[in-house]
């Protein structure tokens, strides 16, 4: 019997309803209201709990002033943690002490109303607020659990089909499922990369002595061992380790684990508990040749994935939603079609240099850290040191990290698409 299904039409539909997802929906329901029409696609069933997560990202300044224009940053501002000072160490994991070879102060100004640079921000208290700004949105449409199976340019539209054989069309489709991306993968978009063969764990802890908010980051043989400040007495343990090493960690008793952590944060905070649920996943970085295709564009980890040595995973992809909704605001405001290859290369030439630098950047990091030959140690040390002492150095680096450089999106500036 024939499928006399009527096929939905909207003007975006976004494919994956994770952080960058759901942004990129609050900013165009922000500029366009009842005007525009959305639907989000997703494996999960939104309306269910969020899962327990215990990761935490530093979000900077440029995501920030994101967030608050798109009045999403009030629904996270209780939980979320400015980072005022940030110190950096190298050693074994055995070294009794740990000399502080860099410190600086994580400020965008100077004086009494200096802004952060950077805060740290629960993964949940983030998904969580950004689904309830376009939850109870009517322009959007909510397609879950779904998935897509293929789509095609058929010429003044994209139309796509979903796995239960649904079909529904629109001028673009933006694929943000994250690093393994279906829709990326029914574009025919190839990915360079390679795995590092390591393992990144996170979980959260209680300690007894206040962080002052402070963010630590120990180099150690193996990865970088981040301490990242949380409200009260609690901090986001994020790290890196040799595969094997991992999963042996992560096997361990609660007592055994605890025995691991007190290890690495080496006396820093006092007495400390393991409060959060453990977390892993494999570390790779792959970067898609292309970000564009006829009707579609990539958004994210579907587009890049670096290593989180420097914590920008998340502040990457929120530069992508900054300037893809504004580059298919401005479409739609002159009249012209948001899903045009000559739109999107727009979006392509905005965005993929600058994430090819940072995965580059992250990578040679990684590298360089991640060892303990003891020249390179040397050499290594000697350089973090030359940057201590070298004040304008520091501002640079944290104006960088603070994602306030370079070609801004509007968002990034707080200027409404």
């Amino acid at each position: 019997m024939p499928d006399t299904r009527e096929t939905q039409r909207f003007d975006i539909v976004i494919s994956g309803a994770s952080f960058a997802g759901l942004a990129l929906a609050r900013a165009l329901l922000s500029a366009f209201g009842s005007d525009v029409r959305i639907a989000l696609v997703d494996r999960a069933t939104r309306q269910a709990p969020i899962r327990p997560d215990a990761r935490a990202f530093a979000l900077s300044a440029g995501a920030r002033h994101m967030l608050e224009t798109l009045g999403v940053w009030q629904g996270i501002a209780d939980e979320a943690q400015p980072v005022t000072e940030i110190e950096i160490t190298d050693s074994s994991l055995e070294a009794g002490i740990r000399p502080v070879l860099l410190k600086y102060e994580n400020r965008l100004t100077e004086g009494e109303a200096a802004e952060p640079a950077s805060h740290i921000v629960p993964a949940a208290a983030l998904e969580r607020a950004l689904l309830a700004s376009v939850a109870s949105d009517p322009a959007l449409t909510m397609i879950t659990p779904a998935e897509i199976a293929r789509f095609a340019d058929t010429g003044s539209k994209v139309t796509i089909t979903l796995a239960d054989g649904t079909e529904i069309a629109a001028a673009l489709l933006v694929g943000a499922e994250g690093r393994r991306s279906p829709s990326r993968d029914a574009a025919h978009i190839k990915t360079v990369g390679w795995k590092y063969g390591q393992t990144a764990i996170v979980t959260t802890i209680a300690h007894e002595r206040p962080h002052n908010s402070r963010a630590i980051q120990h180099f150690l043989p193996a990865g970088p061992f981040a301490i990242l400040p949380l409200p009260g007495n609690r901090a986001c343990l994020t790290w890196t380790e040799d595969a094997d090493e991992a999963r042996r960690i992560l096997a361990l008793d609660d007592a055994g684990f605890l025995a691991e952590v007190e290890t690495r944060v080496a006396g820093r905070l006092g007495a400390i508990e393991v409060v959060g649920p453990r977390q892993s996943w494999p570390l790779e970085m792959h970067l898609a040749r292309a970000y564009v295709a006829p009707r579609y564009a990539l958004l994210g980890d579907a587009a890049h994935g670096v290593h989180p040595i420097a914590g920008q995973g998340v502040n990457l992809a929120f530069r992508d939603v900054a300037a893809l909704g504004e580059v298919i605001v401005d479409a739609l405001r002159l009249g012209l079609d948001a899903g045009s290859l000559q739109t999107l290369d727009r979006y392509e030439r905005w965005r993929r240099f600058d994430s090819f630098m940072s995965a580059a950047a992250f990578d040679g990091l990684n590298k360089l850290f991640s060892n303990d030959w003891l020249l390179i140690r040397a050499a290594r040390d000697f350089g973090l040191g030359v940057v201590d002492r070298l004040p304008g150095l520091k501002r640079r680096l944290v104006t960088e990290a603070a994602g306030m450089t370079g070609d801004l999106p509007r968002l990034f500036r707080s200027e409404r698409l």
